[in-house]
């Protein structure tokens, strides 16, 4: 606004001057041609009233005089035998009488300014010596006049741009101020964000760019509170299943025996809890990695190569009969070593909850959806005692053991995060992990996964979208 206030004042300044000028301009060019117009008529000197020249210079000013019509300011008078003739044209200022103009007849310039006091006059003289006799005409302009019409244009000029400004002002006042209203609201939001608070959001208007910068500025907050959620998390989870073998550890420590054997045997419950700890450790830290976009890096994969791997890895894991009931063939973009140790957690469970010479069966299939794209799933099948219908809603979230197989299984529980890694391994594919079972009649673990990259399934998808458009 003061950008325009600065150049709406070099307009006016510029305007005003050029008005002034043309005034001037006008009022020259105005005496001019009224005294080629005279001396025009002069030349033709012929009595309209006798068709004959004229008998005197009196009756031709007369004559003149009365044909004309002055602009605003201008004034003419007709000057015979050194007096001014009654015939004159134009609105006199009452400081300035026509008398005035035979003090112009004395000087030898034919033209000129003066000041008066009726302000600035620009005059000109034609003298005419003739058979008819001897006299002048004298045309002059007050220019006051119109400057001061040029001054009432420029006031009315200017009182018209600052009411035009103020309303502009105004108007860009309330239009900033609904376009700032985002970024304060962005502001305000920022300014409710604490460590432990990341749920406030912008909230999301029109599609601007304002709104793009809000919905930016959300995503950033989705991915900061991901992060601290998992943060928190981790520590929460560490803190929780760490203080139990923490507990076991130190009791056993402060009072540990003298005796040799009972030493050993203290000191071999020690160790086993030292190990739990790392494995809960480790797990911890690998569901934290999944939360990570690189955690999986799919790639074509042999799927029937993969299978047979799993199969020869899973031998190690406990005296139990493994059979491999079917091999998918062909390619599926997938990360091998990420699914080789989903498969291996479910076939650790398996373990976990069969006695020894069990059967655990196991095997991978591509299943056709239909109208969405073809899967690939791997599944881990035992006969084991089951999952409860209550326990499959949540078997596969951290901590969550069975308790059908935690009352049954010799083994201490584990700390319920092999199968929250399987989930999260198949989240991570943009797959899912799921569980089949009848209590008390073995159950099935299985990953369904994508066998396509993300942009490709979603190219496939808007092309069917257009076809059915």
């Amino acid at each position: 606004m003061v950008t325009t206030l600065a150049l709406l004042s070099v307009v006016l300044v510029t305007a005003g001057t050029l008005l002034l000028r043309d005034v001037e301009t006008r009022a020259n060019s105005d005496l001019a041609q009224e005294a080629d117009e005279f001396r025009t008529f002069a030349a033709e000197g012929v009595d309209p009233a006798t068709t004959r020249p004229f008998t005197s210079i009196a009756r031709l000013l007369d004559v003149y005089l009365l044909r004309q019509s002055p602009a605003d300011g201008e004034v003419m008078v007709g000057v015979a035998d050194g007096a001014v003739l009654d015939t004159v044209r134009g609105q006199f200022p009452a400081e300035v009488g026509p008398s005035f103009f035979t003090t112009l007849l004395a000087t030898p310039e034919t033209a000129g300014i003066v000041d008066t006091p009726a302000g600035e006059l620009r005059w000109g003289r034609v003298d005419v010596d003739s058979t008819a006799g001897a006299g002048s005409f004298v045309v002059g302009a007050f220019v006051d006049t119109g400057r001061a019409a040029v001054d009432r244009t420029m006031r009315t000029i200017t009182i018209v741009s600052l009411l035009g400004l103020v309303l502009t002002a105004g108007v860009a006042y309330l239009v900033a101020g609904r376009i700032l209203h985002p970024v304060r609201t962005v502001r305000a939001v920022a300014a409710d964000i604490s460590e432990s608070d990341l749920t406030a959001r912008v909230p999301v208007a029109g599609h601007d760019d304002i709104a793009e910068l809000a919905e930016t500025f959300n995503a950033m907050l989705d991915r900061l509170e991901a992060a601290y959620t998992t943060q928190r998390q981790f520590v929460d989870d560490a803190g929780h299943e760490l203080r139990t073998p923490i507990t076991v550890v130190r009791g056993h420590l402060e009072l540990l025996p003298d005796d040799p054997e009972e030493r050993g045997r203290t000191l071999a419950l020690v160790d086993s809890e030292l190990a739990r700890m790392g494995r809960i450790v480790a797990d911890l830290l690998m569901l934290a990695k999944a939360e990570q976009p690189d955690f999986v890096v799919p790639r074509p994969v042999d799927v029937a190569q993969t299978m047979l791997d799993i199969e020869s890895k899973v031998q190690p894991l406990g005296e139990r009969r493994w059979h491999l009931m079917e091999i998918a063939e062909g390619t599926a973009w997938i990360d091998a070593q990420r699914v080789t140790q989903a498969v291996l957690a479910l076939a650790a469970n398996a373990v976990e909850h069969t006695a020894d010479g069990s059967t655990i069966r196991l095997g991978s299939r591509f299943v056709d959806g239909g109208s969405s794209p073809r899967s690939l799933s791997l599944w881990v099948s035992d006969d084991g005692p089951g999952v409860s219908p209550h326990d499959a809603a949540t078997i596969f979230e951290r901590f969550q053991r069975g308790a059908t197989a935690a009352e049954t299984t010799e083994r201490r529980p584990g700390a319920g995060l092999g199968l929250a890694i399987v989930r999260a391994i198949a989240d991570a594919h943009h797959g899912a992990a799921w569980v089949r079972s009848v209590p008390g009649d073995g159950a099935t673990f299985g990953i369904d996964l994508p066998t396509e990259p993300v942009s490709v399934r979603e190219m496939r998808d808007g092309d069917d979208r257009k076809e059915r458009m």
